[in-house]
Parts: C-alpha cells; structure tokens; sequence
C-alpha cells in the first residue's frame, strides 16, 4: 500500500490484521543500521521546533539550577522523613530543600 500521504496510527489500526503484521515484519527486518542510513537530518525548521521542545524538557529550572548532592542519612531518619514526604504529597528533595530552608531561616 503505497501512498504520498503518511499513514497515521488510526490509519494503520484500520488496515486488516494481515496487513499489519506485514508492515510490522518489513520493519522488523531492516536492521539498525539500515534505519540509521534511511534517516536524513532534520531540516532547519524542525532543529528550531526539536530545541524549543528540548529546552522544556526536564525539571523546571529554579533560582540558578541544582547541583545533585550526596548525602547521608541514618537510615530511620530517612525512612521517617519518606513517610513524612509521603503524607504531605512532597517528593524526597522537596522535604529536604523545604527543611534546609526552614533551618537557614531560623538561624
């Protein structure tokens, strides 16, 4: 089934179980490498909407960034402060950024 038009998800579940399972094994067989060869890069407009997309991508960035830390814990005041993080619906960093405040606020 050769067409100009690009076939959608809609388009392919559509299609009679048969035929999908055939395009599903043309595809399966080309190796990696012949993908990558039948790739071409992208045009400039799609660079420019793939950065945009790109730089959204990710943790929102707060204040100047992270820096990821490691730190140690004793292990049953970790597991009180994920149960703590677990009740108030906050993830482990969040409770530790939120205490670390709070801790430099008061002294």
């Amino acid at each position: 089934m050769k067409s100009d038009r690009k076939m959608t998800g809609r388009d392919f579940d559509a299609l009679p179980a048969a035929e999908r399972e055939r395009i599903f094994q043309e595809i399966e067989r080309g190796t990696p490498e012949r993908r990558r060869t039948a790739l071409r890069p992208p045009n400039a407009k799609e660079q420019k909407m793939f950065d945009r997309i790109a730089r959204k991508m990710g943790r929102p960035k707060i204040g100047n960034g992270v820096k990821i830390v490691s730190v140690s814990v004793e292990m049953d005041l970790l597991k009180q402060a994920d149960a703590f993080a677990k009740r108030a619906k906050l993830k482990r960093a969040e409770l530790f950024t939120r205490a670390l405040r709070g801790y430099l606020a008061s002294t």
